[in-house]
């Protein structure tokens, strides 16, 4: 995958049917994440373990524990995502530009940043495309690529349109709904509607409550193409036990 280029998954987005995937498939799209900041340095190593047992596109990891990740993952296809203005977005725009300079050095190839949600909120949209525009930019120096979270859950159905037409100007990669961390997680219609405004030239990735193989085929039959969730190891075993197939070790170096 380049640097400019979303998840190459395609499907047809029909609501009415389950999607059926493959476990390495299914695997592939998902971002195994660990954000707690109680995460201890063994329960990410662990993450890491994880991954590369399941072969996960990616661990999402706040960044104090990028390096380490990229140690653990050496050898693998795992990539390594950090978070970036996280949780809130509230931060100025240089330091998002510093976390992602800093996150690209310690070998981080994705980079999820959270927007100035009341920069959007008040038709500042200049605001919101330039720090979008550097913190993609800076993410694709690095070889990596920038997903937008907006956090649907504060806005209203105008302003995520807004926000995924700014993502889109900005060149970012993917739109994300939501840090997982405010009043709400992903919903199949803010999903729906973020791939309509977005069309096939951006990904979009839900986040925020993906618990189940349900809620993931959902969220796919809506237009997703990468999913995180905390509970990804419980999902891969729902898939194994569904498909009644044994899972084995994906990738190299494990």
């Amino acid at each position: 995958m380049s640097a400019k280029d979303p998840d190459e998954t395609n499907f047809e987005h029909d609501d009415s049917e389950r999607i059926a995937l493959e476990p390495a498939q299914l695997a592939a799209m998902i971002d195994h994440t660990q954000l707690s900041p109680a995460a201890t340095e063994a329960q990410i190593v662990q993450l890491c373990e994880e991954a590369r047992f399941y072969g996960f596109a990616t661990v999402c990891v706040n960044p104090v524990h990028v390096k380490l990740c990229v140690r653990e993952l050496a050898g693998s296809n795992v990539r390594v995502c950090t978070v970036v203005g996280f949780p809130l977005g509230a931060n100025m725009t240089a330091i998002k530009v510093s976390e992602t300079q800093t996150a690209v050095n310690h070998g981080a190839k994705e980079i999820d940043m959270v927007i100035n949600i009341g920069a959007l909120k008040a038709g500042q949209d200049f605001i919101v495309k330039r720090e979008i525009t550097e913190v993609s930019n800076h993410a694709h120096t690095g070889r990596g690529i920038c997903k937008v979270i907006i956090e649907c859950c504060l806005l209203n159905d105008a302003e995520k349109i807004r926000a995924c037409e700014l993502a889109k100007e900005a060149g970012a990669d993917f739109v994300k709904t939501s840090t997982g961390f405010s009043l709400g997680g992903a919903t199949e219609e803010d999903v729906r509607l973020m791939r309509k405004v977005v069309g096939s030239k951006l990904g979009v990735k839900a986040a925020g409550g993906i618990r189940t193989l349900t809620d993931v085929q959902r969220m796919i039959a809506s237009g997703a193409t990468r999913l995180g969730s905390s509970s990804s190891v419980r999902i891969m075993q729902e898939i194994y036990k569904t498909t009644g197939l044994a899972p084995e070790p994906a990738g190299s170096g494990y």
